[in-house]
């Protein structure tokens, strides 16, 4: 049983990971990063400069941005320095009006923006934004979280700086040591009302998912697989609502809806696929509210462990991570025991792992389709006490060293993979 000072540190991490967000959380990260920039110059912007780490980059090239009908980076960064409040957070593009798209536009046919990559760095997730106007200029840094401001200047004069962020003893991401076992006992222990918050995170996501089922977003995935062709192919039944109820979300979200989210680990996507097949789950199988709070919780912090090892930005892409959570939490609202939990990650782990991340896009939501499908069948088949075995792959008797090699993979072993992936995107 674990202490109540430990549920109380994951509950902490739990509420820090779990926040709401509307749009691609890395361009709207930089949008931030611009909006505080320009906050702190305090006057009218005339020139922006933007140093950006390659995974940032990556997944700012080719998705919507909320409210605009546009893609990729200049829009939003335009938005950020002439509209944006930093005080909204992730959230800070809700209410951008049609005058001020086109502000933003005219702002970029000037040739306002400059945006380069930061090469000289380690740092997965760096955004630096320089603005200056009438004589001054500002700098505002993000780095290592979507939101945490590392580093402020104005005018040569450092108003902030706090790059360490991981090593404060009040950050609960760094004090909470998680494991399989912790993270199990946690979700299937703790008292409910320490764990009902989860609820409205899964809430959040279906009012995104139902948005989705009005209109056409994306390329459509949940739409495809509602019309006649697909129902014929794949029928009406609990696998298929799973994949749509979810897919349709992130259709929604990558085409620049304006539905907020409740992301995972700094990722929006990986919000959704944490929660809404779980959701639709227990819905279709009449599972009871303590049942469901249980393994929302059991999947959303089991991503959270996961990430706190591959890193929140990586060449893996972040579904297969998200749907091993949903896969877990599927088997626990099964009936499954531990083991068979186990089960379902390792197999999860033996099938998807290895699936690139070319950036945020709409075509995320294939993605997102394909893991959530992978997520029944492991699921499935670990209730039958199937199992991919440590004698096959890089499955390891041991789960938590399972996690550990999966880990290896996306931060060692895609690097190349990673550089190669922005290089063909950048020169298309």
């Amino acid at each position: 049983m674990l202490s109540t000072y430990k549920r109380a540190q994951i509950q902490l991490l739990m509420q820090r990971e779990i926040i709401p967000s509307i749009g691609c959380t890395e361009p709207v990260a930089v949008a931030l990063c611009t909006a505080k920039a320009s906050s702190t110059l305090g006057k009218k912007v005339e020139k922006i400069e933007v140093f950006l780490s390659a995974n940032v980059l990556k997944n700012a090239l080719g998705v919507g941005i909320p409210g605009t009908g546009m893609t990729g980076l200049p829009i939003a960064i335009a938005l950020g320095a002439l509209t944006g409040n930093p005080e909204e957070g992730l959230e800070l593009l809700k209410d951008v009006t049609h005058e001020q798209v086109g502000q933003g536009k005219r702002f970029i046919e000037e040739g306002r923006i400059e945006i380069r990559q930061q090469v000289d760095i380690t740092e997965k997730l760096y955004i630096r934004i320089c603005c200056s106007g009438g004589g001054e200029s500002a700098v505002a840094v993000i780095a290592g979280n979507h939101n945490h401001f590392s580093y402020i200047e104005k005018n040569g004069e450092v108003l902030l700086d706090d790059p360490i962020e991981e090593n404060k003893e009040d950050n609960a991401g760094s004090t909470v040591q998680l494991n399989f076992r912790t993270v199990y006992e946690y979700a299937v222990e703790s008292p409910l009302e320490e764990l009902s918050f989860i609820l409205e995170a899964a809430r959040m996501n279906r009012r995104a998912s139902s948005e989705a089922m009005l209109h056409s977003y994306g390329h459509n995935v949940a739409g495809s697989l509602k019309n006649s062709k697909g129902l014929h192919i794949f029928g009406d039944n609990l696998h298929t609502r799973m994949i749509i109820s979810t897919a349709g979300a992130c259709d929604m979200r990558m085409d620049g809806g304006l539905i907020p989210v409740m992301s995972n680990s700094g990722s929006g996507n990986q919000g959704i696929a944490a929660t809404m097949p779980v959701l639709t789950y227990a819905e279709n199988e009449s599972c009871s509210d303590e049942q469901l709070i249980r393994a929302l919780t059991l999947s959303s912090l089991l991503i959270i462990y996961i990430k706190q090892q591959l890193g929140r930005l990586s060449a893996l892409c972040g579904c297969v991570v998200a749907s091993t959570g949903s896969s877990c939490g599927i088997t626990y609202l099964m009936g499954g025991s531990y083991e068979q939990i186990v089960y379902a990650a390792k197999n999860m782990i033996a099938n998807i792992t290895g699936m690139i991340c070319d950036g945020a896009k709409p075509g995320c939501a294939l993605k997102i389709a394909s893991g959530v499908s992978t997520a029944a069948l492991s699921a499935v088949m670990a209730m039958e006490n199937e199992v991919v075995t440590s004698q096959e792959g890089i499955v390891d008797e041991d789960i938590d060293r399972t996690i550990e090699n999966l880990a290896r993979i996306g931060n060692s072993g895609m690097q190349e993979t990673d550089q190669l992936v922005l290089d063909i995107m950048t020169k298309k």
